[in-house]
């Protein structure tokens, strides 16, 4: 078991550095979240994340955004959850400016021998307060859709996984069905039973407004109380 949990932790970073050196001309940027989990009841979770984005090769600063939410666990595979996040981002005027998104979620899972999959349905909200154009004043819907795979490790600390994300306009004059599109490798490590990190890397391809390709670097780190 250690021999094949090493093999595919192997594979997953040939794989990261592959497609990290392929997109070297595209940009590049880094993540860092930290994220705090905390149940209130045997079913209602309250959780909040902050996170910083980089951007044009990790060098600058393109958002930050503070979020926090409830999650209510419906049944053994099923959970809900509603949350706010307070967004600082930079626009086409090169300055930061706030944007409030509000996200409903319904999150399924099921585990089969080593591993676990889950399937995350989001409803997403935006209102911006940079007003460049008439459709700023009004909020924009998106759907999202997120598909992820776990290989799980009981007796070692490190348990690999795949995800894929789609972000759907909703209400959009836009003729894409899909506007985003994210695709992530990475591990989870568990440093105890209550303390967690998780370093993966993220491709994305924006379609909207026009064509736009990131590798990311993503690094978080987890609390769970």
């Amino acid at each position: 078991m250690m021999m094949m949990t090493r093999r595919i932790i192997s594979l997953l970073a040939v794989i990261l550095i592959s497609v990290t050196l392929s997109a070297q001309k595209k940009d590049f940027g880094i993540w860092y979240g930290a994220n705090l989990s905390k149940g209130i009841t045997n079913k209602l979770d309250l959780n909040i994340s902050l996170m910083a984005r980089t951007y044009e090769d990790a060098s600058k600063l393109e958002q930050g955004f503070a979020e926090a939410g409830v999650g209510y666990k419906i049944n053994k595979h099923l959970d809900a959850a509603l949350s706010y996040r307070l967004t600082s981002a930079i626009e086409d005027d090169s300055e930061f400016h706030f944007q409030h998104k509000l996200f409903l979620d319904l999150k399924s899972d099921m585990k089969a021998s080593r591993f676990s999959f889950s399937a995350r349905l989001r409803f997403q909200t935006r209102i911006k307060t940079y007003l460049q154009y008439v459709e700023d004043k009004y909020p924009d819907y998106t759907g999202r859709i997120k598909l992820k795979a776990t290989y799980r490790t009981p007796k070692f600390p490190v348990n690999p996984y795949v995800y894929y994300e789609a972000f759907c306009p909703m209400f959009s004059k836009e003729d894409r069905s899909i506007g985003k599109n994210r695709f992530s490798a990475g591990i989870s490590y568990k440093i105890s039973s209550k303390h967690s990190i998780d370093i993966g890397y993220i491709y994305q391809r924006d379609y909207l407004p026009k064509m736009k390709d990131m590798s990311i670097i993503d690094l978080e780190y987890n609390i769970k109380l």
